[in-house]
């Protein structure tokens, strides 16, 4: 597989990506928009979901985009799912794994197997509020501002070294859907940036940390104003 250094030096060809869904995929729609644009640095080779009825599925189909289906109750564990995966993902040569709502959790050794190109983003300014409801509990703690993160994924959930970030404030009288509603219009504006970077060649996980042109980011990753 290409490193983001080979992609940058191999230039016309684009980035190969695949994105994996478990539902509506907004997320995945900023992806599709992106890359019907010529002058996007990736592709989207194929999306694929756990779930049939992934609304995503209509979408990628709608943009003309392989779709694939693998359900994880086919399979008696996460391993053997996590392996099927890895067999299904890799027939399409990515260089890149975007995770866009994929709601499972990875086993150890499909994440070593996509080190360094496997992307997620999380609903929070990481490291804080990993795991669920984090909207709620940025409310409940009375923080100012939430947001969201874009990762590179590790084998520790959601602690995966930060890439970039964008905060919204916290208002008075916020509930968790408003919040969520302005946290998800960030995560539509970084997300596709931090792939795009990547396809560049400017972004590389190193270690614990990640570098963007070069030069280490601080441990919260960019923060975007």
């Amino acid at each position: 597989m290409s490193t983001a250094t080979e992609l940058a030096a191999n230039l016309p060809g684009k980035c190969r990506a695949v994105v994996l869904i478990s539902g509506s995929g907004s997320n995945l729609q900023t992806f599709l928009d992106a890359a019907a644009d010529d002058a996007c640095d990736y592709t989207v080779e194929a999306v694929i979901s756990n779930k049939a009825d992934a609304y995503g599925l209509t979408r990628a189909k709608n943009a003309g985009i392989t779709t694939e289906v693998l359900s994880h109750r086919d399979f008696s564990d996460r391993e053997s799912f996590d392996e099927a995966m890895i067999e299904v993902i890799d027939a399409y040569r990515p260089d890149l794994v975007i995770l866009a709502g994929f709601m499972r959790i990875l086993t150890p050794g499909f994440v070593r197997h996509y080190s360094g190109r496997l992307l997620n983003i999380h609903p929070s300014l990481l490291p804080k509020y990993q795991g669920l409801h984090t909207h709620q509990r940025a409310l409940d703690a009375g923080d100012s501002e939430h947001g969201a993160t874009v990762h590179f994924v590790t084998e520790e959930l959601d602690g995966g070294p930060p890439i970039v970030q964008a905060a919204v404030p916290i208002e008075s009288g916020d509930t968790a859907e408003a919040l969520a509603h302005r946290v998800l219009v960030q995560e539509h504006r970084i997300y596709p940036l931090a792939a795009s970077w990547f396809a560049q060649g400017r972004l590389k996980m190193v270690g614990d940390r990640v570098e963007l042109d070069g030069e280490l980011l601080p441990r919260s990753g960019k923060r975007l104003d």
